[in-house]
């Protein structure tokens, strides 16, 4: 096992000091969980990923805090409350059980007003709250009430890790993060000009996406900064387009771990996945979860690559930071800048797109050309 990347998570990407609590936490595989031999394999991997991480650690930290809990089976779902009575501290924890918005934010039904009350809560007692956070869980608490209150309140830097493979220790994960985020800011700079975004590939992906004035963000590797966070390995500029604008089609050739055996196509209308065309298995999977709620349906991210390490297409965390290479995610986006808020997120990753700017005065600008950076 290359060990240099998970030593730089510490030294480079968290930038740990002696003094700071930092929180390590994964899941682990449910018996009820049906998965591929190469699934299985990689998530029996993770074990001897996350004890390497934790014996670095104890060398380098105060405290380390280490858990593990039963996969939760999707991204987006809130960890239990063991894990939140870790992260927060048990002053913290007990006011927001004791007084039932625990339950609520797990569930994700929690209200503005009540979210406004629950921030008050943590402040008081934020400084109980871990300095860091590495979450090398299977399945994303990135898009988490869980993780949005850690870094926005507390202050906590949190590195996401979901879906990791170990492989990604001899290529993403070496990546020079540094001029990962140079190459963010260039395109950060140009997507700062439009107001909408239209999207082309060779399968027959169409769609039109409206930013206005949304927040855009780098994911660089770089978590230094207070409330920082981020993806492992990193590299992706990312949005969330406005709610019920989105218009056009999504041809999925992957799913999130395999090439899918033959396409499926989301058709968008104001905003919204209304109808997915296709016989592939992985259609009722997909079905199944925006069935759950109405806002899973949602369109809530647009991603391009800028890691040019990366190259694995068939795991998520990875492809979507291939240089050149746009992910569209639907669910959850509540987190980065937009309005909706429910326990489900999930990329998809375009290979060779055109992406085209436009600005408030109709001016067209070329983002990405068949998969290559041009700005």
């Amino acid at each position: 096992m290359n060990i240099k990347p998970l030593e730089d998570i510490y030294k480079v990407n968290l930038n740990i000091q002696p003094h700071e609590r930092l929180l390590l936490f994964t899941d682990t595989i449910r018996k009820e969980e049906n998965l591929t031999e190469y699934d299985k394999i990689r998530r029996q991997s993770l074990k001897d990923v996350v004890l390497a991480l934790k014996e670095i650690g104890s060398k380098i930290c105060k405290k380390l805090i280490y858990f593990e809990y039963p996969s939760l089976g999707s991204h987006g779902l809130e960890p239990p409350q063991e894990l939140w009575e870790l992260a927060f501290g048990k002053r913290t924890f007990d006011d927001l059980k004791n007084r039932g918005f625990l339950e609520k934010l797990i569930s994700k039904e929690i209200t503005k007003k009540e979210l406004l009350t629950v921030k008050k809560i943590i402040k008081t007692h934020k400084d109980d709250a871990v300095n860091a956070v590495i979450a090398l869980s299977n399945f994303s608490t990135s898009h988490t009430n869980f993780r949005d209150l850690l870094t926005r309140v507390c202050g906590t830097r949190y590195a996401s890790m979901p879906l990791f493979d170990i492989s990604m220790l001899d290529g993403a994960m070496s990546a020079d993060w540094m001029k990962i985020y140079k190459r963010g800011l260039k395109i950060k700079k140009i997507l700062r000009e439009v107001i909408k975004i239209h999207i082309e590939t060779p399968n027959g992906t169409d769609i039109t996406l409206f930013k206005n004035k949304r927040k855009i963000h780098i994911d660089s590797g770089i978590l230094t900064k207070k409330g920082s966070f981020g993806n492992l390995p990193a590299g992706e500029v990312f949005l969330a387009p406005l709610e019920d604008l989105s218009e056009g089609r999504l041809v999925l050739e992957w799913a999130p771990t395999r090439k899918l055996n033959t396409p499926l196509i989301l058709h968008i209308k104001e905003g919204r996945v209304v109808e997915i065309q296709g016989d592939e298995p992985y259609k009722m999977e997909l079905e199944r979860k925006l069935s759950e709620r109405p806002e899973n349906r949602n369109v809530a991210e647009l991603g391009i690559g800028i890691n040019d390490k990366a190259s694995k297409p068939d795991n998520i965390l990875e492809s979507e930071k291939i240089l050149g290479t746009i992910h569209i995610a639907i669910g959850d986006n509540s987190s980065f800048g937009g309005k909706i808020r429910t326990p489900f997120h999930q990329d998809f990753i375009f290979f060779a797109p055109n992406v085209y700017g436009i600005d408030t005065n109709g001016k067209e600008i070329i983002i990405l050309k068949e998969g290559k950076i041009l700005v």
